[in-house]
């Protein structure tokens, strides 16, 4: 061994960099080959104290022992190194005898490595002084800057003082606006004083340091491009503070009818009153302004339409001759979604609509007026002489979204490589149902067959996961020191995994296999444990007594396993002699088919003829009858409504005890409210558990489920389409769980439960009565937000759905309605009048007609207020008698 590797070795950096200093080219270059199987030692144990110890001072003799710039930057931004690197000045100090051309290469190499391999800033810049080459403009390179005068705030004086000395100042600041997602290092802090990058920008413009030319036309271009909010926010907050002049702005004039047509809400507002003063100032052509007119009331914001509007208005008002080229331009909004706006637009053209000369224009908004809503239409007819609408069919034809089908799964991969592709592939994104319990039968009949040949295959895939090592097999528990819990089913596949290659000692397998899940009760545990203790007992059966397959893999994507499929894998198991496994053949039974009562009555008397202990007890399970439900009751607790459930006898019987749990009572206030059962994407395989009874699925997900309108979480919904795609009742727990989504929080989460509403509606299991009062029962008590709620049936009845979302609505509206006329709210709840408009929309393309409780006194109150004008416009459209 040689005395520079000893001192490697023993992490004796400063002795190392001396001995460095007096060797020559050709002797560094004779040291390399061994710092790097040196490094190649080090990575099979990276994170013991040996390794530790000789990281940073390996890192800069690396380093500084290779000739080539490719090398050396390779070596600088190695990810095995990354996390103990020697600091920025000993690598200049071991480089800094280098040509500067040599330097220069090195220097711009390690700018275009990702931001993700931390390339410290302090070493590429001080690479950059010692070569002297033109300063990189990479991602890596400006992030790194913006960063460090971030955080070289000891050193004194402001951030615009730190600019100011910068000698790359121009170049860099122009790479900033081009790089993307920068806008949350240049936003903070809020203000806009010299040690703020928007402050300190604006000053270095007024000061000359930055061309205010090319600063305001690299705003405006970063604005145009688009990109993530943060990004627009910023460089909209700069551009701002330039504080344009009206020169700048009338000659950048195509720039503003870009963003006023297409950009974010929040630039196109800025946009929009850059315009508008300029029409007022009548420096943009009527042609111009009707020409973004159109864009911008084509627009969903109601705030940007609305704004557009009145300056239509004061135009028109202005300029009597432009209302030829202007209202055609008004009328886009006649096809609005909200009424408001297409009521809006009405009376500006009702009012403006004589200065127009051009029959032509007069007969575009006549028949642009066909686009407004029934009422508004009835006006149209007398004030710009619109056709009236024909005669209303008489009947409606709902457009609900087909139903979707199960899948079937396919057989298991034919061999041990197409297997390990299949496994590796659900192992990289959560696996859904049919990826896992594909991935997990092939694993077991694969090990069945040939272990050997299965490892081999499975190779590259187990080399990637978290709790392999190098040293194989032989490395005693790696997976099994953190084998608390099975959580998800990649954790599933990854007991699998670890058992095959040994990383899990077969006592610790039994142990859980004997004492079962060792987890806290909470309002999942038992869906949990079930899962959990199945693959479990798989595993330890993997390494003591292999299965051939699984009883339990389900025939079709929700779960549902074919009663003639199950029989037929128990007769397989009697001519192999195989032993069942009790945790899957609990599992099979769970999911068999007993809805069909002939099938399952065939399957039965076929299994009583096996003659083995399974088959009896699989014929006396299919002819017990339709699976049994539990008795529920629903429970307030807090601001929520939640289900309880009784016991399920059945599911008591003959289970291992582990999947007992499944048919006891469960008790809101008796269940521990918090766990750790994040994953939202293992909620589909509960669903997939007991594909029969989902009502003793969705009854403990409720909890989860109310959290996405009470307290604003994310997530849950994701298990709503699988519930509703799934069988057995839908009843109190899977409409309420579809009322908690349809008020939630984020966007995704709603769409999921009007993807759930749709389903259960197709399949004829949505019951809209009792989703109705559930709504309204939740927005009562401040569970569920009422604009949330709006938005989630506009996009239902967007579908198509309309009678269905408004056979929903008619049972939601008259509880918010009577409280409201009654007294006991003593303002409106917020969104009721957009709920309001939804309805009327509703009632108006299904032809409903009928009395609506409280209606009328809503519709007769006082002023013109949004809930007051959709609760008269829902009454016009009910059939009921317009008050005068």
């Amino acid at each position: 061994m040689s005395a520079l590797l000893e001192l490697v070795r023993a992490g004796r950096t400063a002795e190392v960099v001396g001995l460095l200093d007096g060797l020559t080219d050709a002797e560094r270059r004779a040291h390399f080959p061994e710092l790097k199987e040196l490094r190649k030692e080090l990575r099979a144990a990276p994170w013991e104290s040996a390794a530790r110890r000789a990281y940073p001072a390996l890192h800069a003799a690396g380093a500084a022992c290779q000739t080539g710039a490719a090398g050396v930057a390779s070596w600088i931004a190695a990810a095995d190194l990354r996390w103990s690197q020697v600091p920025p000045g000993v690598l200049l100090h071991v480089l800094g005898d280098r040509e500067t051309d040599w330097l220069a290469d090195v220097t711009h190499r390690l700018a275009q490595r990702p931001v993700s391999a931390w390339v410290p800033f302090e070493l590429m810049a001080g690479l950059v002084r010692l070569s002297g080459c033109p300063v990189p403009t990479t991602d890596a390179y400006v992030r790194g800057w913006v960063d460090h005068l971030h955080g070289s705030w000891q050193r004194g004086g402001t951030l615009l003082d730190r600019l100011r000395q910068d000698p790359h100042l121009r170049e860099l600041i122009a790479a900033l606006f081009e790089t993307d997602d920068i806008g949350n290092r240049l936003q903070w802090p809020g203000h806009d004083g010299p040690d703020s990058w928007i402050g300190a920008l604006a000053r270095l413009t007024v000061e000359g340091a930055l061309d205010r030319e090319a600063t305001v036309d690299a705003c405006v271009a970063r604005l145009l491009r688009g990109g993530t909010a943060a990004d627009q926010r910023a460089f909209l907050r700069l551009l701002k503070c330039l504080a344009l002049t009206r020169d700048e702005e009338r000659e950048r004039l195509p720039d503003w009818l870009a963003l006023a047509s297409d950009a974010t809400s929040t630039v196109a507002s800025y946009a929009q009153s850059v315009l508008g003063a300029l029409a007022l100032d009548g420096e943009l052509a009527p042609r111009q302004l009707a020409a973004v007119s159109e864009a911008v009331l084509f627009r969903t914001e109601r705030k940007l339409v609305r704004a557009q509007l009145v300056l239509l208005g004061k135009v028109l008002t202005r300029e009597a001759s432009a209302a030829g080229e202007l209202l055609p331009a008004v009328a886009q909004a006649f096809g609005h979604e909200d009424t408001d706006v297409q009521e809006r637009a009405l009376k500006l053209a009702e009012r403006h609509v004589r200065k127009v000369d051009s029959v032509p224009a007069r007969a575009d908004l006549a028949i642009a007026a066909a686009q407004l809503s029934p009422g508004l239409r009835a006006r149209a007819v007398k004030t710009l002489g619109a056709a009236p609408a024909g005669p209303e069919p008489s009947d409606h034809e709902e457009l609900l979204p087909p139903a979707p089908r199960p899948t079937r799964l396919a057989p298991a991969a034919a061999s041990a490589v197409e297997l390990a592709e299949e496994v590796g592939a659900a192992l990289a994104s959560e696996p859904g149902v049919i990826d896992f319990e594909r991935a997990l039968d092939g694993l077991v009949r694969h090990a069945y067959r040939d272990s050997e040949a299965l490892l081999t295959a499975l190779e590259p895939v187990v080399a990637r996961r978290w709790w392999d090592s190098a040293h194989g097999p032989a490395s005693g528990d790696g997976f099994g020191h953190s084998y608390g819990a099975v959580s998800d089913a990649a954790g599933g596949l990854d007991l699998l995994l670890a058992t095959l290659r040994g990383a899990v000692r077969t006592t610790t397998l039994h142990t859980r296999v004997k004492r079962g899940a060792n987890v806290r009760d909470c309002v999942h545990s038992a869906l949990f444990r079930a899962f959990e203790c199945r693959l479990g007992e798989v595993a330890y059966r993997m390494r003591t007594d292999p299965l051939p397959f699984l009883l339990s893999t389900p025939t079709w994507s929700t779960g549902l396993l074919e009663p003639a499929e199950l029989v037929e894998r128990l007769h397989t198991y009697a001519r192999l002699g195989a032993r069942v496994a009790d945790t899957d053949f609990a599992q099979a039974l769970l999911r068999v088919r007993r809805g069909d009562r002939a099938a399952a009555g065939s399957a039965a008397r076929r299994a009583a003829a096996l003659g083995t202990a399974e088959g009896t007890r699989l014929a006396a399970w299919l002819t017990s009858g339709a699976p049994e439900m539990p008795t529920t009751w629903r429970r307030a607790s807090g601001r929520r409504v939640l289900v309880e459930l009784g016991e399920v006898l059945e599911l008591q019987e003959d289970f291992p005890a582990e999947f007992r749990s499944l048919g006891r009572p469960l008790s809101v206030h008796e269940e521990h409210r918090w766990c750790h059962h994040w994953e939202d994407d293992v909620r589909q395989h509960w669903s997939a558990m007991l594909p029969e009874r989902r009502e003793l699925v969705a009854a403990r997900l409720l909890q989860g489920l109310s959290e996405l309108a009470v307290d604003d979480l994310r997530g849950a919904a994701a298990a709503l389409p699988p519930l509703a795609e799934s069988g057995g009742e839908a009843g109190e727990a899977v409409h309420l769980g579809v009322a908690y989504g349809l008020g939630a929080r984020h966007p995704e989460d709603r769409l999921a439960a009007v993807d759930a509403l749709l389903v259960l509606a197709a399949r004829g299991q949505l019951d809209a009565a009792r989703l109705g009062a559930d709504l309204g029962q939740l927005v009562r008590c401040r569970a569920v937000k009422t604009q949330r709620l709006a938005e989630s049936m506009r996009t239902a009845a967007a579908t198509g759905a309309s009678a269905t979302i408004w056979s929903i609505l008619c049972r939601t509206l008259p509880d918010l309605l009577a409280d409201l006329t009654n007294g006991e709210a003593a303002t409106p709840a917020r969104g009721l009048g957009e709920l309001l408009a939804v309805a009327a929309e509703c009632a108006e393309r299904s032809g409903a007609r009928g009395d609506l409780p409280h209606l009328a006194q809503a519709a007769a109150r006082r002023g013109s207020s949004r809930l007051v004008r959709q609760a008269r416009r829902l009454r016009s459209a009910l059939g009921e008698e317009v008050a005068a």
